[in-house]
């Protein structure tokens, strides 16, 4: 049996350009911190957009079932693009660990990692693990369907612009922990919304200009943001919190209460919860998936329950399903 095999040490993916090159600056001191704590890994520095994604498919093939990233949340989200486009082991037989030097550590908050290197590692050693759904979604870019998965939320319209803001500041090295919070008001000025129309389960359930929205299975965005606050990640659904057109005055009065979660008794507020969801925009609105910066719409969005094994903080509510393979997306 491939399990049998299995190679029994971490092997950790680098991404050297996380939070303004600290990937490379701390990675000596995290070294040091993993050897004194007796894990055992192998290392590789990702090199380009992606390379995570190909050195998680490619190591998982060759027997590593322990995958860490030191990174962000893009790097994070690549890694688990590449766990679930490998065709060796059930993706639940997979775990992953996460040392933050990323600027958001928005998936990490969800599951009580924290950003300090030694506390992350510890965390690591004592290996808890938890069972999370993940998400999928399908969208359009240069004229041809694409497909993603994510495990923390993807946002469309507004805050899919403020990522890409965010991320160019990013790929030029001048991104900051406040970035995307300064983007918000930057950016207010030369967005315009999108007549969009929202179907849940196959259902329609909207239809109306949207300022913004975001769909995911854990609760933070946006370096803090709790703009899914009643998602619960291994609930087997897909979360929704869409906000329509608002005055820019609203915006700025209201962005606080997006740290807390108490913005979703706002009235242009709607939250929705479903196995599925359809989005249909004009003119098109486009979108980010963990922090990374997609295409646009249509996108239909879908869920693969108890898919990914993850390491945590906090005590979680523990479920053990099934083996799960990914579904092959593009066939």
């Amino acid at each position: 049996m491939a399990d049998e095999k299995h190679n029994p040490e971490w092997f950790i993916i680098v991404n050297p350009n996380a939070g303004r090159r600290k990937g490379d600056k701390d990675w000596p001191l995290i070294t040091k911190i993993l050897t004194a704590a007796d894990i055992r890994f192998q290392s590789v520095f990702t090199q380009h957009r992606m390379h995570a994604l190909r050195l998680a498919r490619k190591y998982v093939e060759m027997g590593y079932k322990n995958i860490m990233v030191v990174g962000g949340d893009g790097t994070l989200n690549e890694v688990v693009n590449g766990i679930f486009t490998q065709k060796k082991y059930p993706t639940n037989s997979i775990t992953i660990g996460m040392i933050s030097v990323g600027t958001g550590n928005d998936w990490g908050r969800t599951f009580g990692i924290p950003h300090g290197y030694q506390e992350a590692v510890n965390v690591i050693k004592k290996g808890k693990t938890f069972l999370q759904d993940v998400g999928w979604v399908k969208f359009m870019q240069s004229g041809l369907e694409k497909n993603r998965f994510f495990a923390n939320m993807a946002g469309m319209g507004y805050d899919a612009m403020v990522a890409e803001k965010t991320n160019k500041q990013k790929d030029a090295g001048k991104a900051g922990p406040l970035s995307y919070f300064v983007n918000i008001f930057t950016s207010l000025f030369s967005f315009k919304e999108s007549n969009t129309e929202i179907f849940v389960d196959d259902i329609g359930v909207l239809k109306a200009p949207i300022f913004t929205m975001v769909v995911g299975i854990c609760n933070y965005n946006g370096g803090g943001m709790m703009q899914l606050p009643k998602a619960v990640p291994d609930d087997g659904n897909l979360d929704m919190t869409v906000i329509t057109k608002l005055s820019r005055f609203s915006v700025v009065k209201n962005v606080r209460k997006l740290y807390d979660g108490s913005f979703i008794s706002l009235p242009q507020v709607r939250m929705f919860r479903g196995k599925s969801f359809l989005i249909e925009s004009n003119p098109p609105i486009y979108m980010e998936a963990d922090g990374e910066s997609l295409g646009h719409s249509p996108f239909k969005f879908g869920l693969i329950p108890l898919a990914l094994q993850v390491i945590v903080g906090k005590d979680m509510r523990i479920t053990v399903p099934a083996n799960v393979h990914a579904p092959a997306l593009t066939e």
